[in-house]
């Protein structure tokens, strides 16, 4: 019989946090970050890490297992949540993902992520050229290659080309065997903007610069430094930009990666989605979670 697990996805600034630990506490579950930044070690604010409050409240796993330092890939979160998954079970709890980062969260749930040997780079440019080319000729390449793939369709295309030119080995496609049951966040354009744009003044007030400046001081090419909300300061450091200029920079870039994360979960994940900020919406969404816990 398959684990019942939840994985709550959306945007940056949405909500999901908050909802995780509501629904963790109501369900006697504990979260898996679904994060790719949230395991760095010292990249609190930035990050929008559960605070230790947040923490003590549920049990929380994934987070802070990295030093700055070191990679993290989607290869490296699927065996690590696997892990998080079997332990949670065991103690008789339920797993919840919560986070927004696509790639990996759909690595876990379809079982298909990069080997150990493989650059995710590679994987990432081929990935990028098959989804520009029209349907017509995605699945001519299908043909072409001689491939068989049942309920033809652009993402199932896409998959099969990739096994076809990394190599089983290389790309595991074992499918996890879970019950999984996805609740998408999102909101009003303009409200999440809002959301996005005051976090960013809250980070800032709770010492983001702190921890940017630390970043660049000590470590400005490691892969951490790269996340949004750090590298926007990078040319304020520099000197080369105003403090208002990496604000606004910042704010844009989080806006603009909300809106990839949204078309992600759309269209690669089939996420269906709810807004807490209607009525009656987080009393729905507790009894999907009751219902599907039941069945």
């Amino acid at each position: 019989m398959s684990e019942k697990l939840l994985a709550i996805v959306g945007p940056t600034a949405v909500g999901k946090t908050a909802l995780g630990i509501k629904l963790a506490q109501a369900f006697k579950g504990e979260i898996i970050s679904g994060d790719s930044q949230q395991v760095y070690r010292q990249l609190d604010v930035g990050t929008a890490k559960a605070s230790p409050q947040e923490q003590a409240q549920v049990r929380h796993h994934l987070l802070d297992v990295r030093d700055v330092t070191q990679t993290y890939s989607a290869y490296d979160f699927v065996r690590e949540a696997q892990t998080a998954v079997r332990d949670i079970v065991k103690r008789g709890k339920i797993p919840f993902i919560v986070g927004g980062t696509g790639l990996y969260i759909q690595s876990f749930l379809e079982g298909y992520h990069l080997g150990g040997s493989l650059n995710q780079t590679a994987l990432l440019t081929y990935r990028k050229e098959l989804e520009s080319l029209s349907d017509a000729a995605l699945f001519a390449k299908i043909a072409e290659q001689k491939l068989t793939v049942p309920q033809l369709n652009r993402r199932r295309a896409i998959r099969a080309l990739e096994l076809k030119r990394f190599g089983q080995k290389q790309l595991q496609n074992k499918p996890a065997d879970y019950d999984v049951l996805l609740i998408g966040l999102n909101t009003d354009r303009a409200e999440l903007y809002r959301r996005i744009n005051q976090r960013v003044d809250d980070m800032l007030e709770r010492g983001l610069l702190t921890e940017a400046q630390w970043l660049y001081d000590n470590y400005p090419h490691v892969q951490a430094s790269r996340a949004i909300a750090y590298k926007e300061f990078f040319s304020y450091f520099a000197g080369e930009e105003s403090l208002e200029q990496a604000v606004d920079k910042l704010k844009t870039n989080s806006r603009r990666f909300a809106k990839r994360q949204l078309t992600w979960f759309r269209n690669r994940m089939q996420v269906p989605f709810y807004d807490l900020s209607v009525p009656g919406t987080e009393a729905k969404i507790n009894q999907i979670v009751t219902d599907f816990l039941e069945s």
